[in-house]
C-alpha cells in the first residue's frame, strides 16, 4: 500500500503546501463513553493541552462519567447527556451548538460520537475530525462506512489502525497517524516502591509482574495467568497485579484457581490511580492480541519497566527486540513465561531495556507531542478551509 499522505507531511505546511494558521481555534470534543479507558484518557490530555495553548476546548459527554466529571473538575465547559438515548440527546446538542457557527472544528473521539456528529450534520457546516482507536477494519456497511468518509480527518493511533482503515474503503488522504501520548512521571523512590508493594500485600524482595487493562479476551490476560505457573517454577515466590475492571474477571479467577496460582493473583478491578500499580512493579507484561496501541504499555515504559509484548499488531510500531523491550512470537504462555524468567534472571538486561523504554516514551509517544500532532492536524485543516 503507498502511504503518500496517509502519515502526514512535514512540521509548519499543510498536505496542500499551505502556511499554517496560528490563530486561537475553537473546538468542541465529543466522546460517549461511559468507562475511563485510553480513548477517554487521551481526549482529557488533548483539551487539556489545547487549553494550556490558549485554544478553546469544549466537550460533550455523558454526564455519569468519569470523562466528564474529570473535566469539570479542571474547569473545562462541558455539555452533558444522560443515560436513555444517549447519541440522540447529543445529535440535537451538536446542531444546537454547531448553528451559532462558534466553533472551527468538531473532534469525535469514538464510533458512538462520530455518529452523532454525522447525524448532526456537523460535516456540512465545519471541519469534522474522528479519532480512530480500534485494530479492526470498519464495518462494511453504508452506515458505518459514510460516517468516515464525510470526516474530514481521521486519526489514527498507529500506522496498524490507519492500514486498517484505509484497507476498509477510506481515502488514504483523510488519514493521519498521531500516536497516544503519555506523561512521563518523577520515577518511584524506594520508600514508595514499598509503600506501594504494601498496598496490595507483596513483600519487599517478591518477584513482581503486573498488566494494566479491561479484563477482555483480546487483550490477552488469560495468557499471562496461564503463563504464572511457568514463571513460579523458577521464581516460587512471583505474583502478578491484574488492574482493570472487564468481564472477563470471574473466569480468570476460576483459571487462577485451576492452575493453582489464586493466592499470587490479586484482581485489582478498576483502579483510580494506577501509579501505585506501576510503582510496585519489577516486570510489565502486555499480552495483547492484536493491539491498536498500548497506552498501559507506553505509561509502563514511561515508568522504567523493563516490558514483554506479544508481536502483534502496534506493538510492532513500539517495541525494538531487545532494545527496549522484549517481544514473544505470540501471546502464549510458555513464551511469556520464559521471557518473564529471561529478565528476572539478568538484572542488568532488564535495567537497561527500562532505562531505554522511557528515553522511547520521552523521544516519541507523549502527551505534548500528541496534542501538537493534533493541533497540527487541525490548522491543516483550517489552513484548507480559508484557501478553499
Amino acid at each position: 500500500m503507498a502511504c503518500g499522505p496517509l502519515y502526514g507531511a512535514g512540521l509548519g505546511q499543510g498536505w496542500l503546501g499551505l502556511e499554517l494558521k496560528t490563530s486561537t481555534l475553537n473546538t468542541l470534543h465529543v466522546d460517549l463513553g461511559r468507562e475511563w479507558r485510553g480513548g477517554q484518557c487521551q481526549a482529557l490530555n488533548l483539551i487539556r493541552g489545547l487549553r494550556a495553548r490558549g485554544h478553546v476546548a469544549e466537550l460533550i459527554a455523558w454526564r455519569d462519567g468519569p470523562l466528564a466529571r474529570r473535566a469539570v473538575a479542571e474547569g473545562v465547559r462541558v455539555v452533558t447527556v444522560g443515560r436513555w438515548a444517549t447519541r440522540f440527546q447529543a445529535v440535537l446538542k451538536l446542531r444546537r451548538l454547531i448553528a451559532g457557527g462558534r466553533y472551527d472544528i468538531v473532534h469525535a473521539h469514538e464510533a458512538h460520537a462520530l455518529t452523532a456528529a454525522w447525524l448532526a450534520g456537523a460535516h456540512t457546516r465545519l471541519a469534522v475530525v474522528a479519532s480512530r482507536r480500534l485494530a479492526y477494519p470498519l464495518q462494511q456497511n453504508y452506515f458505518a462506512l459514510a460516517r468516515y468518509r464525510r470526516a474530514a480527518r481521521i486519526l489514527a493511533i498507529s500506522r496498524f489502525v490507519a492500514e486498517s482503515v484505509v484497507a476498509s474503503g477510506v481515502s488514504g488522504e483523510k488519514v493521519a497517524v498521531v500516536y497516544d501520548g503519555v506523561e512521563t512521571p518523577r520515577l518511584p523512590s524506594k520508600e514508595e516502591r514499598l509503600r506501594a508493594r504494601e498496598q496490595w500485600g507483596i513483600a519487599p524482595q517478591e518477584p513482581l509482574l503486573g498488566c494494566v487493562g479491561y479484563l477482555l479476551a483480546e487483550k490477552g490476560q488469560e495468557f499471562l495467568v496461564r503463563a504464572l505457573p511457568v514463571v513460579r517454577g523458577e521464581f516460587p515466590a512471583c505474583k502478578l497485579l491484574l488492574a482493570g475492571g472487564g468481564s472477563l474477571r470471574p473466569s480468570m479467577e476460576r483459571l487462577a484457581a485451576e492452575l493453582g496460582v489464586s493466592e499470587a493473583v490479586r484482581f485489582l478491578g478498576i483502579v483510580e490511580d494506577v501509579s501505585p500499580v506501576y510503582a510496585a512493579l519489577d516486570v510489565f507484561v502486555f499480552p495483547s492480541l492484536a493491539e491498536p496501541l498500548g497506552s498501559s504499555l507506553l505509561t509502563a515504559m514511561a515508568y522504567g519497566l523493563p516490558v514483554v509484548a506479544g508481536a502483534g499488531g502496534a506493538v510492532l510500531e513500539v517495541i525494538d527486540h531487545e532494545r527496549n523491550g522484549l517481544l514473544v512470537a505470540g501471546p502464549e504462555p510458555q513464551g511469556l513465561g520464559e521471557a518473564v524468567c529471561h529478565l528476572m534472571r539478568d538484572k542488568e538486561l532488564a535495567t537497561r531495556l527500562g532505562k531505554v523504554a522511557r528515553e522511547t516514551v520521552v523521544q516519541r509517544f507523549t502527551s505534548d507531542r500528541m496534542v501538537e500532532e493534533t493541533l497540527r492536524n487541525y490548522q491543516q485543516l483550517s489552513a484548507e478551509k480559508h484557501h478553499a
